[in-house]
């Protein structure tokens, strides 16, 4: 006896929600084209009012688009490197404090060969230790191509092949015998390789780096590119023949370090710490006078930095939007003055304070969200444009985009909302007697 009693009322109630959500439907509709129709209408006064918001988001969203850029191409760099690998030289592998901070690095004895070498024999617990220097770029040349400008050349000890994940394409790697013996040999990077050996395999042929005739023994498989030039764009040559030949056994050097597992890695790094202090003889309690690094490490550090500039910039920006806002408050609320008598008009045939609000909230969010995709993307192509001018790859901030835009609309809503409150409230009768 219920269920019939039931049912007429459960379908009236949704038969009114879906009156109810076509009725929103179309009063939002007609909001969005009369409000669109108010912006075409003044178009110079629409122009101006939203440029204040492409700047500002235009500034969040250049910086964002260079700064990701660098970004992922840093944690690109960074991925050759095993995360059990890590690195100890003289000067930090990222450093931003300043001048000053500088010259407590540059007081530090450098590294040196022996010390390098005195790692490798102490250090049982690493799986592979590597010392290496690097040397800038010179002239290399085969009977068959050229090598760019930008190569450099890597002097290293066959340890360094493992500790920084290198991989042969083809030979093999230098030996202990080479390096005892500083002999004239390398390996060639795949992109050097291409250059200089474009039409078969290089193993057993002769390039000449400044002059000096080296015998190629191997290449490495390709890495890709890097920031400034080439992950592929060297040559590695035993280090002692790379300090006698072009610096000095007293160079400084680089130790590279493959712990045995992610277990064991700091108990390694505590080992080598150890064995450096000793052989430098740092005093008991006093800092170490080297830097110990991971890639971790590295980009928790400019993830850390790059956040603070992101704050940064955020915050300047907002004060820009911020003003933007104040602009479009002003000028809704010039433009309710100017419409009151089509308010009047709108009212008395029917139209409800909700709809005369929501078709000038409408209209603040708009100004907003077309200042905002214009500053979008002109903030893209010029980060962009940025980012291929430092041979970065480019990238576009999703999450900054949709950030921006979410703080248009907020912009649009908050300083839309008393101008709309005004010509909702405004007397139909006074409005249609407005001249």
């Amino acid at each position: 006896m219920s269920e019939p009693a039931d049912k007429p009322f459960a379908v009236g109630r949704g038969s009114s929600r879906a009156r109810s959500w076509r009725v929103f439907q179309a009063e939002l509709a007609e909001s969005f084209f009369m409000a669109f129709g108010a912006l075409v209408a003044h178009k110079l006064r629409s122009a101006l009012t939203l440029l204040g918001v492409l700047v500002g988001v235009f500034s969040i969203i250049v910086v964002m688009t260079a700064m990701r850029a660098m970004q992922h191409q840093i944690e690109s760099d960074l991925s050759s490197l095993s995360s059990q690998t890590f690195m100890v030289q003289k000067w930090p592998a990222v450093h931003f404090g300043g001048p000053g901070g500088e010259e407590k690095y540059r007081r530090r004895k450098d590294l040196t060969l022996p010390q390098g070498l005195a790692v490798m024999r102490k250090a049982t617990l690493a799986q592979a230790v590597g010392v290496e220097a690097q040397f800038p770029g010179g002239e290399m040349i085969s009977q068959y191509g050229k090598a760019p400008p930008n190569m450099t050349l890597q002097g290293e000890t066959p340890g360094s092949f493992a500790a920084q994940n290198w991989v042969l394409q083809d030979g093999r790697i230098l030996q202990d015998v080479e390096v005892e013996g500083a002999h004239d040999v390398c390996v060639l990077a795949a992109g050097l390789r291409k250059e200089l050996f474009p039409f078969g395999s290089p193993v057993g042929e002769k390039v000449k780096f400044n002059g000096i005739t080296f015998t190629v023994v191997g290449v490495l498989e390709p890495k890709g590119a890097m920031e400034g030039g080439n992950q592929d764009n060297f040559a590695i040559i035993p280090i002692t023949t790379a300090l006698n030949r072009y610096g000095n056994l007293q160079q400084n050097i680089t130790i590279a370090v493959l712990a045995p597992s992610r277990d064991q890695y700091e108990e390694t790094v505590d080992q080598v710490r150890g064995i450096l202090r000793t052989l430098r003889k740092v005093e008991p309690g006093a800092d170490d006078d080297f830097e110990i690094f991971s890639g971790e490490s590295i980009l928790s550090q400019i993830n850390a930095f790059t956040w603070a500039v992101r704050i940064g910039i955020t915050a300047i920006s907002s004060i820009a939007l911020l003003a933007a806002g104040i602009g479009i408050m002003n000028i809704m609320l010039v433009s309710v003055t100017e419409r009151t008598r089509e308010i009047g008009i709108r009212r008395a045939i029917g139209a409800k304070k909700r709809n005369i609000m929501a078709q000038f909230i409408m209209e603040a969010v708009m100004l907003c969200e077309l200042g905002g995709l214009l500053g979008v993307v002109v903030g893209i192509i010029a980060g962009n444009l940025a980012a291929h001018a430092m041979h970065l790859s480019a990238v576009i901030p999703f999450d900054w985009v949709f950030l921006g835009l979410f703080i248009c609309s907020l912009v649009g809503v908050v300083f839309g909302t008393y101008p709309a409150y005004k010509a909702a409230n405004l007397d139909p009768i006074e409005s249609l007697r407005y001249e």
